[in-house]
């Protein structure tokens, strides 16, 4: 081991930026979080391939001075904190003075910024090993930071920077958090060019959401209000009825600053307990404000983890406020005991015979009916030659005509047809040399869509049925970024959705075999961003059976029902011609003979 020696501050500051600067979004994060401190009522964020080339911050707030504005890329730099008991009580986002220093460690920066009161702005150039190069210039009175080359000189961690669309997609995460923490203040957006969003001045934290996450995130959320002297608590929660298996549109805001609280999210969760299932989580937005020197901010170098002073105070305030709030806004139908205005109908009782003859209903009966006369029925083979044999008691050589009678017990659309019987739009029936075969529609098609998919991740691609009327969807432009980074791979498994603007996707088709109703789409468009959404670091084989059985288990959730005993039969082939016709992927059983004996139990 070698002497001990203190580090270069350029070297310091690179060590350090690995802690402040882990990704593009790290930058947008604290340039925003700065242009709102600095008291801005406009805030432009300019993005170049997701941050690696450009990352432009424009700001209308005070400006810096020119001594100060060289003086803010020093290492704990700072206006807001003087003292020990600062600390205490901060209400900023930033204070530590960590966040220029730890940029311009690992990327080319040029500020110019100006005061009020100031004739001429300041540039100010940071290059590699900290060189800086100041000028007077002509700009606007504000702040305005590009950010150049992030992660040049330090080409491991560059190396390691996903895709673009998942860099961005990170990007607008924190755009988002500080855009909702200050609805009075404009903000926009662009990426290489294009415009994602562009919000003005809102009225309230309501027309923000609406602004930033469309009209269907506004109209599923309630509002929630609780004052005690711990804390406030305010902002919405989600209806019940509107969890999604996607985590999205969960946040917790303290004074201001966002924040992650993993125990908290159970107190939210804790107060949807029977309400929603297992797996679905609700939207919220939770505004807490409290005493300053009750919290710590400064336990996590990106200030996104806070301690309180009493966790458990807060954790049983807020679920005892959410519990109020899902109790106060009833959303079962309720009874309307006002009676102004309403006809008024006259009381039947004993003398109802005056307004209404009274006559015996006539029983018709048919002595000679006998429902099981004639019902035994076979099909005939299909004669594929690739389909595997059916169970050895799965005899079809039996073969009766459909009695006229079979109408006075069954709808039209279920009658055997001389093969098989659909009950209930569950079960395929079918009799075999043993008894009944009894086959399950649900997992039958996820056993076959299971193989399908297989087949399409393997550059087989599906049969894309094309929608009558294509179907707009309102997704966000988060959730934009993952149809367009996985628009191979879905138009593989026969999907044809198409970006439409900034926030909408746009379903054209779907596979074969799924529903194209307006409504089902919708969801069917949740659950693929919910698929989506999960990264896997496994195997890639393991990665592809994963996504086959998650899309298997989507596809025939989403199917259409079986109307008809042709579409029966055609299920019953299909799944016999499979790999494995006895279990799902996931290790259910799908097929189920009822021996004679059994039946003949029951009598």
């Amino acid at each position: 081991m070698g002497r001990l020696k203190v580090l270069p501050a350029q070297i310091a500051n690179m060590i350090a930026a690995g802690e402040v600067v882990q990704r593009p979004a790290s930058v947008v994060k604290e340039l925003m979080e700065n242009a709102v401190d600095a008291g801005a009522t406009q805030v432009s964020v300019v993005i170049t391939d997701a941050g690696r080339t450009l990352i432009q911050v424009i700001d209308n707030g005070c400006g810096m001075s020119p001594v100060d504005a060289v003086l803010c890329f020093e290492r704990h730099a700072t206006s807001k904190i003087a003292t020990a008991e600062d600390l205490e009580q901060i209400l900023t986002y930033g204070f530590r003075g960590e966040a220029l220093a730890s940029i311009a460690a690992v990327a080319e920066i040029t500020l110019r910024t100006r005061r009020q009161q100031d004739e001429t702005a300041t540039e100010v150039r940071v290059g590699a090993f900290g060189e800086t190069k100041t000028a007077s210039v002509a700009a606007p009175a504000g702040s305005n930071f590009a950010v150049r080359n992030l992660f040049y000189n330090t080409p491991a961690r560059r190396k390691f920077l996903k895709s673009d669309n998942v860099e961005f997609k990170h990007i607008l995460e924190e755009f988002t958090r500080v855009a909702l923490s200050r609805p009075e203040i404009s903000f926009s957006i662009s990426h290489n060019g294009r415009e994602i969003y562009v919000l003005k001045k809102a009225k309230s934290l309501k027309f923000r959401i609406l602004d930033l996450l469309g009209g269907n995130v506004v109209g599923d959320i309630v509002d929630l209000s609780a004052e005690t002297s711990v804390v406030r608590v305010s902002g919405f929660v989600g209806r019940p009825d509107t969890a999604r298996k996607t985590l999205g549109n969960q946040y917790f805001f303290v004074n201001g600053r966002y924040f992650r609280s993993a125990y908290l999210h159970k107190a939210v969760m804790k107060a949807y307990e029977e309400m929603i299932p297992d797996g679905l989580t609700p939207s919220y937005f939770i505004f807490l404000e409290t005493d300053p020197h009750s919290i710590d901010v400064n336990i996590h170098p990106t200030k996104t983890e806070i301690k309180f002073e009493d966790d458990s105070v807060i954790f049983q305030i807020l679920y005892a406020c959410v519990k109020e709030t899902l109790g106060r806004n009833s959303f079962g139908a309720s009874i309307d005991f006002n009676t102004e205005g309403a006809v008024d109908l006259p009381q039947l009782g004993r003398s109802f015979e005056q307004y209404k003859g009274v006559s015996m209903p006539t029983i018709e009966t048919d002595p000679g009916y006998d429902p099981f006369r004639g019902t035994e029925f076979s099909p005939a083979p299909s004669g594929r030659p690739d389909a595997a044999p059916p169970p050895r008691d799965y005899d079809f050589s039996r073969h009766v005509d459909k009695h006229e009678d079979y109408g006075r017990l069954f709808e039209e659309k279920t009658l055997p047809s001389g093969r098989v019987l659909i009950l209930q739009g569950k079960y395929i029936l079918t009799p075999v040399a043993s008894g009944v075969m009894i086959v399950h529609i649900g997992r039958a098609r996820e056993r076959i869509l299971y193989e399908q998919t297989l087949r399409a991740l393997g550059r087989e691609a599906h049969v894309t049925q094309t929608a009558l009327f294509p179907v707009q969807v309102k997704v966000g432009a988060q959730q934009l970024l993952l149809f367009e980074e996985h628009a191979e791979l879905l138009g593989r498994l026969g999907f044809d959705i198409a970006p439409f603007g900034s926030d909408t996707v746009v379903v054209n088709g779907v596979p074969e075999g799924y529903s194209c109703e307006s409504g089902k789409i919708e969801q069917l468009v949740s659950d693929l961003m919910y698929i989506l959404s999960e990264d896997s670091q496994a195997l890639p084989e393991m990665m592809q059976q994963r996504l086959a059985e998650k899309f298997a288990s989507l596809g025939s959730s989403h199917a259409d029902p079986l109307t008809s005993p042709q579409e029966a039969l055609r299920l019953i082939d299909t799944l016999f011609a499979s790999g494995n016709a006895e279990l799902t992927p996931g290790g259910r059983r799908i097929v189920s003979i009822v021996p004679v004996g059994d039946i003949d139990k029951k009598f």
